[in-house]
């Protein structure tokens, strides 16, 4: 698959006319709660010829690539500009795509780069209530009833951790669930009742449902009453754009990549 999947950016890069500077895994597969057919969720930035964004029109050109969703494929990507944009933002998303355990293709010199301004822009608040607001909408949405959607309790759980993360000051929150539930889940019970649910979601499908797990629910219910007024309006304080043109300017002359 990894090699369907290169064979697929080169493709893209070669059709679009576009370079891409990175791409990886993104979904559940990133987060490390896959099922037996979890498709691959594949996320690139891409930078095009300097001339491109020096024309007049350009604001009227769109700024993503989209592939058509295929059974096991999803794949789109960022132009440079949008990502930046977005990075000033402290777009979850984006800092998520950085922080992969499954890089697919990188330039190494414009990733660490790239990583290095994550700080700069790093924005807890922002993160926060983005995190609160996808916790509580998948709640409310999927696990209220007695049979619930086995997938829908990560999409739950993981954005809750990231919450408990960040109250504790840890700094950026890790893809890997694994990982936020080892070190933030002290109850011995809950966590067993979880890692129990990772391994039926691993060895299970994608629509499949199970009765609600009262420990777990009980568990969300608590958390999102603990946060209620903890997330309310994000931080929107930017930071001017000096250091995201610096890195722009030098990303389209060259820098990073052969110039087109």
């Amino acid at each position: 698959m990894r090699e369907k999947i290169l064979e697929n950016l080169q493709e893209i890069e070669q059709k679009e006319d576009i370079c891409i500077l990175y791409a990886c895994e993104s979904g559940s597969r990133a987060w490390g709660f896959p099922s037996a057919d979890s498709d691959y969720d594949v996320r690139f930035i891409y930078v095009r010829n300097r001339d491109w964004y020096l024309r007049v029109d350009h604001e009227y050109c769109r700024d993503v690539v989209e592939q058509p969703i295929s059974e096991l494929l999803d794949i789109n990507g960022w132009d440079l500009k949008k990502a930046l944009k977005l990075l000033r933002k402290s777009n979850p998303a984006l800092i998520e795509w950085l922080n992969s355990p499954m890089v697919y293709r990188q330039n190494d010199e414009f990733t660490q780069a790239l990583k290095q301004l994550v700080p700069q822009f790093y924005n807890p608040r922002a993160c926060f209530y983005h995190y609160s607001h996808m916790a509580k909408g998948n709640f409310r949405e999927f696990l209220q009833g007695e049979i619930v959607r086995v997938k829908k309790y990560f999409y739950v759980l993981r954005p809750i951790l990231a919450m408990k993360w960040i109250e504790q000051n840890r700094g950026v929150v890790p893809m890997e669930f694994e990982v936020l539930v080892n070190e933030l889940i002290t109850d011995n019970e809950l966590k067993q009742a979880i890692t129990k649910l990772l391994d039926d979601k691993r060895q299970g499908f994608e629509s499949a449902y199970a009765p609600r797990i009262d420990l777990i629910s009980d568990f969300i219910s608590n958390e999102l009453d603990t946060y209620e007024n903890k997330a309310q309006e994000q931080d929107k304080t930017l930071n001017d754009f000096t250091l995201l043109n610096q890195f722009f300017i030098e990303t389209i002359d060259g820098k990073f990549s052969p110039s087109f």
